[in-house]
């Protein structure tokens, strides 16, 4: 290449729902030495040398050394690992960390793009949130280099549309907003006043949406839709033990992203462990160490995660609440998978909030983990549960479809919980095989199969519904710790406590469930499975024993 001959890096960073900041890379091909400068703007400039590029297009992967990265656990080697990121991504390389490193990571807002396979191995990584230029900024960020553009010609769209009467580059995911509707419009300590009506899918080249990712709103109006090309080539992430110093934070809403953001389709995460150190009387709550937004068909295999000390503030409702505080967040992500993935801490342990929240996802699958928690705050379109044991926080969620559940052992206080603050609203079918119900833990509780509660006075912006249709088959609940008056499990927790006659009025009336199949639920105790403790609520559902 030509002596001076500089080369631009316009690297897009996901910063908030819809805004977007710009980190620069200038990478120069001239003579003299490989090195990694930063000018006043802050920015890498990054030289490699004619020798150097030689070599490494000759081992076709570079390493963080390669661009002086110490890796001693005491020298701040951000920028030589952004910096190698960068010219791997320029050049198609992969990157391979060394093994026997320890890679310091400070506080500084610098993000490494990673647009290649990158292979961790052993390595270590200390990321010391002790002092953090912008929470907000991800060390990592797995990315596509294609981009975003404007959909023309879409003015609305109808609740399980199937096909858009416009071209694609090829296989997209379309994410649609009307800022004109609100939805998820919590109730609550922490009360607030919804979210634009969003949603995500995905199409192929001819405007076909996935059938099993299907449109969940009626768009009467439209204010903003965006397809993002998927990547068909799968793109790994394999390795790394990552070591979290925790931030020492006040501990209020200040959520700290410093972690792996992924947003791009076709990911495979493999083999990675995240350490928490050195959290205190106070911090603030993490967005989750990996973090997933507009992307499909990821999955994270053979990892091993952390929950997240629990701490304590003032809601906007103006009462205390605890703060959720996760190790892995999803927002408009579709076919993300965990398989055979744990957190290093007690899944029953309340001092750790839950390790997982979502929202405006769809086809999340938890396949033979060990978690404390499945959650799915605004909305879940279809989830699978398999071969996994949850822990004190269980299964929370809301949404549309199909939820399973099958050969799992769940330790919540109910079953499933249906989100009270988002209505206690799930439009579909619940499905529970051969799985093992260990109320609260195995701590002193009457059971409930499905919990949560409305009031039918709160407009949450949708109609609530119960599951239209539960199946529960080959369930066994071990309720042995229970309290004297304790009269048997009860399919229904209490609903709504004031609803006990026709007297009384939902203003926003919350649609129960038609129909619950029983097959072969064991009881430990002895006692008999209940309706609930308030039977009018559910006088209307037909309740079979097969």
């Amino acid at each position: 290449m030509k002596n001076q001959l500089i080369l631009f890096f316009f690297i897009l960073f996901l910063g908030r729902l819809s805004a977007f900041a710009q980190e620069i890379v200038h990478i120069s091909y001239e003579q003299g030495q490989t090195q990694v400068r930063i000018n006043e703007q802050g920015e890498l400039l990054v030289n490699v040398s004619s020798e150097d590029l030689n070599t490494f297009k000759n081992q076709g992967q570079l390493h963080y050394s390669d661009f002086g990265a110490k890796g001693d656990g005491k020298a701040d080697d951000i920028d030589a690992i952004a910096a190698t990121h960068a010219v791997a991504n320029q050049l198609g390389f992969s990157v391979k960390a060394d093994n026997s490193a320890r890679y310091y990571i400070s506080g500084k807002g610098r993000i490494a793009m990673i647009q290649t396979d990158t292979d961790f191995g052993m390595a270590q990584f200390i990321i010391d949130d002790t002092e953090v230029e912008d929470r907000t900024k991800h060390v990592f960020m797995v990315s596509s280099n294609l981009r975003s553009f404007d959909l023309e010609g879409v003015t609305s769209l109808k609740r399980d549309q199937q096909k858009l009467d416009v071209p694609f580059p090829g296989p997209c995911l379309v994410t649609v907003t009307d800022d004109n509707v609100r939805r998820y419009i919590r109730y609550g300590p922490n009360e607030n006043d919804g979210s634009p009506q969003t949603d995500i899918f995905i199409v192929d080249k001819d405007g076909n949406v996935d059938p099993n990712a299907p449109i969940v709103w009626d768009f009467d109006q439209i204010t903003e839709i965006t397809a993002l090309p998927m990547d068909e080539t799968l793109l790994t992430i394999t390795g790394g033990i990552f070591n979290t110093i925790a931030n020492q934070a006040e501990s209020r809403y200040n959520y700290h992203s410093r972690g792996i953001a992924i947003r791009r389709s076709n990911v495979l995460v493999e083999g990675l462990e995240h350490h928490i150190y050195g959290e205190g009387e106070h911090g603030a709550p993490y967005g989750g160490f990996l973090n997933f937004r507009d992307c499909s068909n990821v999955t994270v295999r053979n990892s091993i995660l952390t929950g997240h000390k629990t701490y304590r503030t003032i809601g906007s409702a103006g009462v205390p609440v605890s703060m959720g505080s996760y190790d892995i967040s999803l927002s408009r992500s579709i076919n993300v998978s965990f398989e055979h993935c744990s957190q290093t801490n007690d899944i029953n342990d309340p001092t750790y909030w839950g390790i997982m929240g979502s929202n405006f996802c769809k086809n999340l699958i938890l396949d033979h983990v060990t978690f404390s928690r499945f959650d799915a705050h605004m909305g879940v379109a279809n989830a699978t549960v398999r071969h996994s044991t949850l822990g004190h926080m269980g299964i929370n969620a809301i949404g549309t479809g199909t939820f399973l559940v099958e050969n799992s052992t769940l330790n919540g206080r109910t079953l499933i919980n249906l989100r009270s603050d988002y209505g206690s609203t799930w439009e579909g079918e619940l499905i529970v095989r051969d799985c093992v119900f260990i109320p609260a833990g195995g701590r002193q509780s009457s059971a409930s199969l499905i919990g949560g509660s409305n009031s039918g006075q709160h407009d949450f912006g949708y109609t609530a519904y119960m599951p239209e249709r539960i199946v529960i088959e080959n369930l066994h609940i071990d309720d042995s710790n229970h309290p004297e008056d304790y009269q048997g499990p009860a399919i229904f927790a209490n609903f709504n406590q004031e609803m006990t006659d026709d007297s009384y009025v939902e203003k926003f009336p919350h649609v129960r469930s038609e129909e619950v199949v029983l097959k072969n639920v064991t009881i430990e105790s002895g006692k008999e499975l209940r309706v609930s403790d308030n039977p009018y609520l559910f006088r209307n559902v037909e309740i079979r024993n097969e």
